[in-house]
């Protein structure tokens, strides 16, 4: 790859990871689609389920007591079983008509939180099961499994930075149950996959210093309108997918 390249994956990674430190989520959104102009998908989501996986460890670790566990322990049984259930329609289903389905259904919520007509009222727990089962379900066949939980989680968690820790503990979870799944195909193993996380590495770090600290001087409000947006723009890039 020309250095020019080097230079704009270089630079899509410390966006998205800015953008991760500001909201607890929306690396993956932002840097596979993007990614994957300049470099194989089966290259690209391997290498950023490694960096995201690690930005969940160092963002868990900072919030400390701000992770919410009770809320992610409930959703983790449910979330199970979708992972299981996506890998079979991975293998099994055409992807279409589903990406333009999900598509829409993340498209709706993202224009809730931008137009502000969504409530932030308490949702019951027992919304963990379907939250859990359709979030481990897609983030199984197109590893984008965080708006669900996104949407679930902001209406238990009103605290904007226990809201980011709680998030960063599940995707945590989630990205290590995923890359066990990877390491047995074998997608690791890929030549220049070991320098390209050295390099991506410091940058993730770099991006999440800087986005928690726009983090820490940002309203509730702004934060909800920035998750809208990537919402909206992870809707978009299913329905793209699934046209092109």
């Amino acid at each position: 790859m020309e250095t020019d390249f080097y230079i704009i994956a270089l630079l899509i990674i410390l966006l998205a990871y800015f953008i991760r430190g500001i909201t607890g989520f929306g690396s993956g959104l932002i840097a596979i689609p993007l990614l994957t102009h300049l470099l194989p998908l089966t290259f690209v989501v391997p290498l950023i389920l490694i960096t995201d996986t690690t930005a969940s460890v160092v963002m868990s670790r900072r919030a400390k007591l701000q992770v919410q566990w009770r809320e992610i322990r409930t959703l983790l049984p449910s979330t199970v079983v979708g992972i299981l259930i996506g890998t079979f329609l991975l293998i099994n289903l055409p992807k279409e008509p589903l990406l333009l389905g999900l598509g829409a259904f993340i498209i709706f919520f993202a224009l809730r939180y931008i137009l502000n007509l969504h409530n932030e009222n308490p949702i019951s727990r027992w919304w963990a099961a379907p939250t859990g089962l359709i979030g481990g379900l897609i983030g199984a066949m197109f590893g984008t499994g965080g708006p669900p939980y996104v949407i679930y989680l902001s209406h238990r968690v009103q605290d904007k930075t226990k809201l980011v820790g709680t998030l960063s503990g599940l995707f945590m979870i989630d990205g290590g149950l995923r890359i066990i799944s990877f390491l047995s195909m074998g997608l690791f193993y890929q030549e220049d996959m070991a320098i390209s996380l050295l390099m991506t590495l410091p940058l993730m770090l770099l991006g999440l210093y800087l986005g928690q600290k726009v983090h820490l001087k940002i309203s509730r409000r702004i934060q909800l309108g920035v998750i809208g947006g990537l919402l909206l723009l992870s809707g978009g890039s299913l329905i793209w997918k699934a046209m092109v």
